[in-house]
């Protein structure tokens, strides 16, 4: 999206989980429990949750002048941010299917048993953030993803503009 969108300004989040091999470093900010701790206590995410056994959260954004914020979060995070910005653009982006979950679970890295995990929470989040959600695409192939996505910022980016 963000290569695609030069106005589009990526949020990298912090976790307190362990870079898996193969991971872009730049792919989250990975800190312990400590730091991440005092950047609660700080005040310091717009939004933060426990996620299977680590802590995820957003930095408060501090986007470069004219950029539209784009955040990569669970349900937790889509609660927490529409609680405090009932105007944003929430978009649920869904795998086609469990088994496909499951495989791209597991083609990044995950165990079989943390792939169950996340895909046994993902069907408690679902219910959720259909009802949170002002969007849902389902991906099942990339570039049609992604051109619906890239409409429905259009389309936010169009009705914020109107007087």
């Amino acid at each position: 999206m963000v290569e695609r969108d030069p106005t589009l300004w990526l949020s990298r989040s912090w976790t307190t989980r362990p870079q898996r091999p193969g991971e872009a470093d730049d792919a989250y900010s990975f800190v312990d429990r400590e730091t991440f701790n005092r950047r609660v206590a700080a005040g310091g995410f717009l939004e933060w949750a426990p996620v299977l056994d680590h802590f995820y959260g957003t930095p408060i954004p501090e986007p470069p002048p004219g950029s539209d914020v784009l955040l990569e979060i669970d349900v937790q995070g889509a609660r927490q941010v529409l609680e405090n910005h009932p105007d944003a653009t929430c978009i649920l982006l869904l795998a086609p299917s469990v088994e496909a979950q499951a495989e791209r679970l597991r083609a990044r890295g995950d165990s079989e048993d943390h792939a169950q995990r996340r895909i046994a929470l993902g069907q408690l989040e679902e219910d959720e953030g259909r009802h949170l959600a002002t969007h849902v695409v389902v991906n099942d192939d990339l570039d049609s993803a992604v051109d619906q996505l890239s409409a429905i910022i259009d389309a936010a980016r169009s009705a914020s503009s109107r007087p």
